[in-house]
């Protein structure tokens, strides 16, 4: 499951949400967040939104074969980088709300896979001509990241009651800003671009242990957070089919009005 096009990672991110669908998987939670996220970058191809069109969708192909590549392997039962491998591993814990397996998604994706895919695109001499479509790609990401809360809640309103009860879900949830995430993700690529080929394996086995870990503290955020976690859960009602399909359709509408 590689795509040489951003229509194919559309196509390919289609096929995981219907196949999640149909196997009851918590799964389809990020991959249609991901496609709508998706196919506002493609509509901005060719607007004179970004500074280099055909970079950008060779950027975004690379960094949507990350995780098909993963998810491809995952299903195969092959080894995925440990942040990858603990966001995959959290989709059969049924204990676990939407919100959680979303940010799993994320972490893995944004804190490992971005910084690796602008590497790929670009090198020590070019990188600096990136930044700023780098950062345009994240502003769309950054709409949905910053509102996924509050959207969330408005299907299932248990969250909203919690979140008002008590701050202190927003003290966790403050740790995964998309701001943090995309100025590491900077960094990161930074850092890759002037290594050798030592060098670069060492970076990015020390970013996905420090990545998955983060991921142990979205699954494991304290006793006081995760009864609330498990309080909210327990207001998620439905199929987690039906889940993917009412997110999918809150994502979608939030998209088109930005």
């Amino acid at each position: 499951m590689t795509a040489t096009t951003i229509d194919e990672v559309i196509e390919n991110l289609e096929q995981i949400i219907q196949e999640s669908i149909s196997e009851e998987s918590t799964l389809g939670y990020f991959a249609a967040l991901y496609q709508n996220v998706t196919i506002h970058i493609k509509e901005k191809l060719g607007k004179n939104y970004f500074d280099d069109d055909k970079r950008m969708e060779q950027l975004d192909v690379i960094f949507a074969n990350r995780y098909l590549t993963a998810y491809a392997k995952y299903k195969e039962k092959k080894e995925v980088t440990k942040s990858w491998a603990i966001a995959f591993k959290s989709s059969t814990d049924s204990m676990l709300i939407v919100l959680q397996h979303l940010l799993l998604g994320m972490n893995a994706h944004i804190n490992l896979d971005l910084g690796i895919a602008a590497s790929e695109v670009t090198d020590d001499k070019t990188i600096k001509s990136l930044e700023s479509d780098f950062n345009k790609i994240n502003e769309l990401l950054a709409t949905l990241v910053d509102e996924v809360q509050k959207d969330l809640a408005e299907i299932w309103p248990t969250l909203l009651k919690i979140l008002k009860f008590l701050k202190k879900v927003d003290d966790f949830l403050i740790n995964f800003s998309m701001k943090l995430a995309r100025n590491k993700a900077w960094e990161f690529a930074n850092e890759l671009v002037k290594g050798d080929k030592e060098k670069k394996e060492k970076l990015l086995e020390l970013k996905d242990l420090e990545v998955s870990e983060f991921s142990e503290k979205i699954i494991n955020p304290g006793i006081l957070v995760k009864i609330l976690f498990t309080i909210i859960r327990l207001g998620e009602r439905g199929k987690s089919s039906d889940k993917t399909k009412k997110l999918e359709k809150l994502i979608e509408n939030k998209l088109d009005n930005h």
